[in-house]
């Protein structure tokens, strides 16, 4: 099996716990994750902590990706939602039948795009109920699988969110190798 391929955007006002969370979890699982700036500056989070992204948006747009998912965080989401190189990679994704994921108030972006029509997701509360989303049902639940498009909640669900799609793209024994030293509790 290939190494799945991870394409993270960061945008200005990202949620720090969700970015790590999301790109060290990835990474451990062996994944190929690149973290790509919407512009090629250093990325100042939502609570001040800074990132420097590998690329840009724009120099990945012709490179292939198993999965695109998108942290959260105000401004960062509506950065996200707003960007053309982002929306169309999205919909790119989305039509080569992979995966697309979305966490925090990230889920936006997929609405925007078209994505989550007549689709089940969840988000931060009060982020998705607000928009006119074509056949969605809004799950309380902290991490939704719908076919291949993955939601979370929010910054205490990136853990379960990333270890997710940790299985999703490589089995359950994957997701047990990189859980299992994380010495999680047991539920």
């Amino acid at each position: 099996m290939a190494t799945p391929r991870i394409l993270v955007p960061l945008a200005q006002g990202c949620e720090e716990l969700e970015a790590v969370t999301i790109t060290d979890l990835l990474t451990r699982a062996g994944f190929d994750v690149v973290t790509a700036g919407l512009d090629d500056q250093p990325v100042t989070a939502s609570r001040g902590m800074v990132f420097v992204p590998s690329t840009t948006m724009q120099a990945v747009m012709s490179e292939p990706f198993d999965l695109i998912v998108l942290p959260g965080g105000l401004p960062g989401a509506d950065h996200l939602r707003d960007d053309k190189l982002v929306q169309q990679k999205l919909k790119e994704l989305a039509a080569e039948d992979k995966f697309i994921a979305a966490i925090c108030a990230a889920p936006q972006a997929l609405a925007s795009a078209g994505l989550l029509d007549n689709k089940t997701a969840t988000g931060y509360p009060g982020v998705l109920d607000k928009l006119n989303i074509t056949g969605m049902q809004l799950s309380k639940a902290s991490v939704v699988v719908d076919g291949k498009t993955i939601t979370s909640q929010g910054p205490g669900t990136a853990m379960d969110f990333a270890l997710e799609l940790i299985e999703l793209l490589a089995g359950p024994e994957k997701r047990q190798q990189v859980e299992q030293p994380l010495m999680r509790p047991a539920t």
